[in-house]
């Protein structure tokens, strides 16, 4: 796994890159998964500010979100953050067929001049957290619309207006 890996986090609402995010929580995994919620944020404040910039005023924003990444990571309940944004995902490993989706779901967004979050998830485990048994797959706010196919523009656009 490259140390260099940028994780995406909501943070307030904003979708933020962390550098180094997984290794920081591959390392406190086995010291920290016991430890009280505070200490836990604490400690990835202060290990994942060494590759990041934090703002001093945004640290509890930081702390809270970088807890529900450890929380997910370790395969606990977690809750997401409240988002007003619309939020999609592709899953996939990035072969022809998810990159394809990912552009196919771009080019509707912008044909609307819809605004939204999108993300493509590559890592097997955080595919796996939703339960899809094929790829390429597509979330829409937290909800798996399609799997196993390349969806028409079409049909990307229905989901979308049914959303928005």
């Amino acid at each position: 796994m490259s140390q260099d890996e940028v994780t995406r986090v909501k943070v307030n609402k904003q979708s933020v890159g962390m550098i180094g995010l997984k290794q920081v929580m591959e390392e406190m995994v086995r010291e920290f998964a016991d430890k009280p919620d505070a200490e836990v944020q604490i400690e990835l404040i202060k290990r994942v500010s060494k590759k990041n910039y934090i703002p001093n005023h945004a640290k509890e924003k930081y702390g809270r979100a970088l807890l529900r990444e450890f929380n997910r990571f370790l395969g606990r309940p977690y809750e997401e953050e409240a988002s007003e944004e619309l939020e999609i995902k592709v899953l996939g490993p990035g072969c022809a067929r998810c990159d394809k989706l990912e552009r196919e779901v771009m080019e509707v967004m912008s044909e609307m001049a819809f605004p939204g979050d999108l993300e493509h998830v590559r890592d097997v485990k955080e595919i796996g957290q939703y339960g899809v048994m094929g790829t390429p797959a597509l979330v829409i706010n937290g909800k798996v619309v399609c799997v196993g196919e390349v969806p028409s523009k079409k049909k990307i656009r229905t989901w979308l207006e049914e959303v928005g």
